[in-house]
């Protein structure tokens, strides 16, 4: 069962603690009665370890995005209706959507405690890489949601990245690869092709293969379940992954590649 299967089913006393739990406590109170928020979190019960990381990916998500639709200097209406999108695509129930925009909105605040979010988010996910660049990759999507991406939002995902002690350099291939993916062209480009795999035309076929494999065992949505990632976000890994195999394929096309 999913974690938020577990607390909408009258978990007593749902707890993670922290920033991250405190900005779940103040959405669901937020947004559920009075008796069904008391009855999420009170008393002695807690979420399993798979359950608890869940949790922590979906507030986390959330809060950062709004942090990084302000870090700017404001919140255009695109990157409002970038984060409504992402949880449209995930198809979450109408309660779901209410707690991830207040999240969306605590994450615009002056106190909003980044340090701390991503301090306690690292240790929830229990450092795990694969979890941490599906957590930038959406980052940076909603960097570039307003069609602007700027040096303040370059700067804020390279800070978040360090944070997370995740490598700048492959911070900026997720960042190109972004890019190529949402080049606005109907049809995959061989060039747009080789950014996304996170390559260049000098690779070999065998090279090619390789990370194109890396890749996609990067971003297996069962194994990013597995590791943590809430069953209802699982689409973004997906629709990640389809990415992925088309262009590998223009890449095979175009080189004759068996």
């Amino acid at each position: 069962m999913s974690w938020w299967s577990t607390v909408i089913g009258g978990a007593v006393g749902f707890m993670i603690g922290g920033p991250l739990g405190a900005m779940l406590g103040v959405a669901f109170a937020g947004n559920f009665s009075k008796r069904r928020a008391q009855s999420g979190f009170s008393g002695n019960f807690s979420l399993g370890n798979q359950q608890r990381v869940q949790a922590a990916f979906f507030s986390g998500v959330f809060s950062v995005m709004g942090y990084i639709s302000k870090v700017d200097g404001k919140v255009s209406k695109s990157e409002i209706i970038l984060a409504q999108q992402v949880m449209q695509r995930m198809q979450f129930s109408e309660d779901m959507i209410k707690v991830a925009k207040d999240l969306f909105n605590q994450g615009k605040q002056d106190n909003f405690n980044l340090d701390e979010v991503l301090e306690q988010f690292r240790a929830e996910t229990h450092r795990r890489t694969h979890l941490i660049r599906m957590f930038l990759e959406i980052q940076i999507e909603a960097a570039y949601a307003d069609g602007v991406f700027d040096k303040s939002e370059h700067n804020a995902l390279k800070y978040i990245a360090q944070k997370l002690h995740f490598s700048l350099h492959e911070l900026e291939n997720l960042i190109q690869q972004f890019s190529a993916s949402k080049s606005g062209s109907k049809q995959t480009s061989v060039e747009d092709a080789y950014k996304i795999l996170g390559i260049d035309e000098s690779y070999s076929d065998k090279e090619i293969k390789r990370a194109y494999r890396r890749l996609l065992a990067q971003h297996h949505p069962d194994k990013l379940v597995a590791k943590g990632l809430p069953e209802e976000m699982q689409k973004l890994a997906n629709e990640k992954t389809h990415e992925i195999i088309t262009a590998y394929e223009a890449i095979k096309k175009h080189r004759g590649m068996r």
